[in-house]
């Protein structure tokens, strides 16, 4: 019986790839149309190559995130590779996450997108959904509050960080070639990282 990781993984897969078209027409506008279908082939491969019958997160989450290094074309095979293998490490070992793991895990993939990308809030990338999401995410946590109902905050935090990015305008990766063009459209990495969060959240929900 496979794992609830890899379940979550292949629900993540799931919804990538039915969002493959939106996302391409987000890339469309300011990259190179591309997004959608190099992530939906990078996960299409994740379900291939993760092992289904291991427990320990980390080793899944790493797995997952070298599969999607090898298999996803431009800059967001090394990001979200970089991520998934970051909160892997972050979750070493670990057959069950808390709340404050996944804090600990989200801050992890974070930083190795941070690193990675040379980027920061503010330019226009999936940062700007990804790093609102968990200061809502751990604000809520401090709080007391379960890992779903932190989750609540962090998706509308991020889907609020998706709108940000339409009032901006891109200064790295493709889309700063457009410069003030870029301002009106909003950012296809925001979109992928806010549904993968809304994924997991729906998951744990359910």
């Amino acid at each position: 019986m496979p794992s609830r990781i890899y379940e979550c993984i292949e629900k993540i897969a799931e919804k990538i790839k039915e969002n493959k078209d939106l996302l391409t027409d987000l890339d469309r506008e300011i990259g190179d149309a591309d997004h959608g279908v190099n992530m939906a082939r990078g996960f299409s491969a994740v379900e291939e190559k993760i092992p289904k019958d291991d427990d320990d997160i980390g080793v899944v989450l790493k797995k997952t995130g070298m599969t999607l290094l090898s298999t996803v074309g431009g800059a967001s095979g090394p990001l979200y590779g970089t991520a998934y293998m970051e909160a892997g490490k972050a979750a070493a070992g670990k057959t069950e996450i808390t709340a404050e793991d996944f804090g600990a895990m989200l801050g992890a993939a974070i930083a190795g997108i941070q690193k990675r990308g040379k980027a920061v809030q503010g330019e226009k990338t999936m940062l700007d959904a990804l790093i609102p999401a968990q200061e809502a995410y751990l604000a809520k946590v401090a709080e007391g509050a379960d890992i779903v109902t932190a989750l609540d905050a962090a998706c509308d935090a991020a889907n609020k960080g998706i709108e940000f990015t339409k009032t901006i305008r891109a200064t790295k990766g493709r889309a700063s070639y457009l410069g003030d063009r870029s301002i009106g459209h909003q950012d296809p990495g925001a979109t992928s990282a806010t549904i993968t969060l809304e994924t997991i959240r729906d998951f744990l929900k359910g």
